[in-house]
């Protein structure tokens, strides 16, 4: 049955305006964004049939123009498209972290590195620039490596730092085995680099794990 037959209050783009885009699933909001299935499905049908193919909006966002070309009904025009939001996406949370203390707005800090983060097959080592009032001055990835393991050098962190003249800095780093626990590695590379910073005057405010949709804080769990 096509969507233009379901009853009016069950269709994803009448319920987005009657509720809100929050009451929508996954589902309905990525075939808002399909506009129509395909033979013998609806957009709500292939936008499930990503979902389960992919696991999350996060990794169907990460995946390959040729990996998504594989889904039948989606082709190079819908990964271009992808790619824009996903891209805006990230760039209005930056936009509100500049904006406004990242300390006072903790869960967009989350979210901004969930977007910038969770979709990634490698580790990746990256640090967010504040200013004195904690305002973003610049996101970076500064370190990749491995599936389980990216090298950062603490020598290499500061002369990005003084690079961007910043007042503190919050690192985060993924893990894409989608484990949100950190390592024994990772409690002393944070150690290190809290010393290392101090002694050019810079603080460490957090340092984020990403897995998947899942953060953790080394502030919250007391390791800072």
């Amino acid at each position: 049955m096509a969507i233009t037959d379901w009853p009016a209050a069950e269709r994803p783009r009448e319920k987005l305006i009657e509720l809100g885009a929050g009451a929508l699933s996954d589902a309905e909001l990525l075939a808002i964004f399909l506009r129509v299935g395909v033979v013998g499905k609806s957009a709500v049908d292939l936008a499930r049939d990503l979902l389960t193919q992919f696991g999350s909006l996060n990794a169907i966002f990460a995946a390959t123009e040729h990996e998504l070309s594989q889904v039948h009904g989606i082709g190079s025009s819908k990964y271009v498209q992808l790619q824009a939001i996903f891209e805006m996406s990230r760039r209005a949370l930056s936009e509100q972290l500049q904006a406004r203390d990242v300390l006072s707005s903790p869960q967009q800090v989350r979210d901004y590195l969930v977007l910038k983060l969770a979709g990634l097959t490698r580790e990746v080592f990256l640090a967010l620039f504040l200013d004195t009032q904690n305002r973003l001055l610049a996101s970076e990835e500064l370190f990749s490596g491995t599936l389980s393991q990216a090298s950062v050098y603490p020598r290499e962190v500061i002369k990005r730092v003084l690079h961007h003249n910043a007042a503190s800095v919050i690192f985060a780093h993924n893990h894409p085995s989608g484990v949100a626990q950190q390592s024994a590695a990772d409690e002393l590379l944070t150690k290190q680099l809290k010393e290392a910073l101090a002694l050019v005057d810079v603080g460490v405010l957090d340092h984020f794990i990403v897995a998947g949709n899942q953060t953790l804080s080394f502030k919250e769990r007391g390791l800072l």
